[in-house]
Formats: structure tokens, C-alpha cells, sequence
């Protein structure tokens, strides 16, 4: 499994959630299999979004769409700021129980 690893920075999570709502139809479409929504304890400005595929060319072509829509107004009036994706290969998952 490939992860697409995003740093958002944003100033308001609703409104920046409310945008990401708005492209469920294009992670389908894009073959995205599961994505995380994370933020540090301690930092409201920072959304980190972990969206897994299936292949790396899945991945890859999801990086290209998400390069388009950062250049949309709409992407631009909510997030202040983002680093590169990161791709991230799955190695070992395990549930630990006790």
C-alpha cells in the first residue's frame, strides 16, 4: 500500500474541512482507498491527511490533481500554506492487544 502523506497549514479546520468534504467524489473517482485526518495536540493550525492507494501510479496521479485543486480559489481562501505530499510505502501494521 502507498500513503499520500499532506501537511495542510490552515487557520480555521471547519472551513478547511468543509473544502476537503467537497472532493469525496474526486478521491473516489481517483482510486483512494482510506484517508486519516490528524492534527498535532498542540498546533490548530496544521492538518495532516493520509490518503492510502492500492499502487504507486494511483498515488502518483493522485498528486498531479491535488497540485490542480491547491490552485483553486477555494483551496487558496482556506489553507495558508503546504509542503510537498510525501509518499509513504506501508511496511508492517499491527494491532497490538493486551
Amino acid at each position: 500500500m502507498i500513503t499520500v502523506h499532506v501537511v495542510n497549514q490552515i487557520s480555521d479546520y471547519d472551513a478547511w474541512k468543509q473544502a476537503f468534504d467537497r472532493y469525496d467524489g474526486a478521491r473516489r473517482d481517483h482510486h483512494v482507498l482510506a484517508y486519516r485526518i490528524s492534527q498535532p495536540a498542540d498546533d490548530d493550525h496544521a492538518v495532516y491527511v493520509d490518503l492510502d492507494f492500492q499502487s504507486r501510479h494511483d498515488a502518483d496521479e493522485f498528486v498531479h490533481l491535488l497540485e490542480r485543486i491547491w490552485r483553486t480559489p477555494l483551496s487558496r481562501a482556506v489553507a495558508t500554506g503546504h509542503p510537498d505530499p510525501e509518499l509513504r510505502e506501508l511496511r508492517e501494521q499491527r494491532t497490538v492487544t493486551t
